[in-house]
């Protein structure tokens, strides 16, 4: 009778247990660490993070062209809601966060829906020293997606 009952309570409970937190974390991203460059004609990106510490990485980017800054970005991944995410403060403009999907030791896939564009962040590690960055969202009334091959460079 108390194995029924104990049965009965537990499948009361179960329904309304909170999920476990998402998997992953900013340590996982450790491969992320470093300096990455990518080189289109008179156009050099270059973006560089920190290795993950107190459950953050902080990152920076910046786009030049000939000799002047297109672009710049400050940017963390932070621990919130018990997964990384991926903050972006692009050229003095606000901020905007993106939560992880997927996170695993070669790719991390971040998402922001209510963002115009892009709403995906995602890098993925090809071999020892490349990633791909890559931007994606609605334009035009179609996803598009902006990919960046960039190869690991000896930070300055």
């Amino acid at each position: 009778m108390i194995r029924l009952a104990s049965l009965v309570v537990l499948a009361a409970v179960l329904p309304f247990r909170t999920p476990p937190p998402a998997q992953g974390s900013t340590a996982q991203l450790r491969w992320l660490a470093g300096c990455h460059e990518l080189r289109a004609g008179s156009r050099i990106v270059h973006e560089q993070w920190m290795a993950p510490l107190g459950g953050m990485m902080m990152g920076m980017s910046r786009t030049v062209s000939g000799d002047t800054v297109r672009e710049f970005e400050h940017l963390r991944i932070e621990t919130r809601g018990g997964k990384p995410t991926y903050v972006a403060h692009p050229s003095g403009q606000a901020e905007s966060a993106f939560a992880a999907e997927t996170v695993s030791d070669t790719l991390v896939v971040f998402a922001n829906p209510a963002h115009d564009f892009p709403q995906k962040i995602s890098y993925r590690k090809v071999g020892s020293d490349s990633i791909i960055a890559r931007i994606e969202g609605p334009r035009g009334g179609q996803v598009r997606g902006i990919n960046f091959p960039m190869r690991r460079v000896p930070c300055p």
